[in-house]
């Protein structure tokens, strides 16, 4: 019998960014069924694991509990990446390959990676780059179709101070030579980003770097809608029936995209009561992914049916 276990794992990622992740684990009957079991990678929000509330504080418990390992990494775009100048959303999927790397020579062999909110686009990202061979799906929940144009709505919206397109020229004058490269980089904030008064929790804060590579017209990347189409691996979206930062149709545009490029293996559910965090129900997101993740073939990591 091989017991429960809580694990803080630490480790590098390939340009020697260190990671903490906490592996929590089930009770099995052989390591044979420990390591065959799918186990679930979940990457975070903007906040991190250890702040943010609902699906990343919350989750692994819960799946342990239906008898789901998971291991949740805090990943450079955690609490202040995006405002010291570290949190570059291109080089976050280093983290995740790291993590599954740490997974796969523990010898977890069905690994399924879980991305909340802007964990989700670094996800498909990832994929897109070229998921591990023990990575045999993606859960992504409330994903943003394009964070760049996401985020234009919404600071066109509620009318921002700096706009949305005054903040890339700015950008671009910061950021010269180039945007990957520069030291010329600085703190700024957007009044009016979530609302229509100046109030600090309606405001956002980067540096220009970490907005160019996440927000900017140019964060090619983060824009989910134009690089989904070349991931294979079976998705599972879910969403808050009520999230107010995600629309409806934005999942909605991804499994189009989906299915018009021949992965037939997507799926989409609305979680009922729930808003951007799907664990405000967590009876019903349980049961959602309980049957999803029971669906893989434990020996051969494929899904038995879609």
């Amino acid at each position: 019998m091989v017991p429960r276990q809580r694990r803080l794992v630490s480790f590098e990622a390939e340009d020697g960014f260190l990671i903490n992740g906490l592996l929590v684990s089930g009770e099995f009957e052989s390591e044979k069924d420990l390591y065959e079991a799918p186990i679930v990678l979940v990457v975070h929000g903007v906040l991190g694991h250890f702040l943010a509330r609902g699906t990343p504080r919350v989750l692994p418990n819960a799946l342990v509990d239906h008898g789901f390992s998971s291991f949740s990494i805090n990943t450079r775009m955690a609490f202040t990446g995006q405002i010291f100048g570290g949190g570059i959303f291109d080089e976050s999927a280093l983290d995740i390959e790291a993590a599954v790397d740490v997974l796969a020579e523990e010898g977890f062999k069905n690994i399924i990676v879980l991305g909340w909110s802007l964990g989700a686009n670094i996800s498909v990202y990832y994929a897109v780059r070229g998921a591990h061979k023990n990575v045999k799906g993606l859960i992504l929940e409330g994903c943003s179709s394009s964070l760049p144009a996401s985020n234009k709505k919404r600071l066109d919206k509620w009318q921002s101070i700096p706009s949305y397109d005054h903040i890339y020229e700015i950008a671009k004058k910061v950021l010269k030579p180039d945007p990957m490269t520069t030291e010329n980089d600085r703190v700024f904030i957007i009044y009016r980003a979530w609302g229509s008064n100046f109030s600090p929790a309606e405001a956002e804060m980067f540096t220009y770097r970490t907005w160019w590579f996440m927000r900017s017209p140019e964060a090619h990347n983060a824009k989910t809608n134009e690089i989904i189409s070349k991931v294979k691996l079976p998705i599972l979206f879910i969403h808050g029936e009520h999230d107010d930062v995600v629309g409806h149709e934005e999942p909605e545009e991804l499994m189009a995209i989906l299915k018009k490029s021949g992965n037939k293996k997507s799926e989409l559910v609305f979680i009922p009561g729930a808003k951007h965090d799907c664990m405000e129900n967590p009876h019903a997101t349980l049961e959602v992914l309980n049957g999803w993740l029971s669906g893989f073939d434990r020996s051969t990591g494929k899904r038995k049916s879609v």
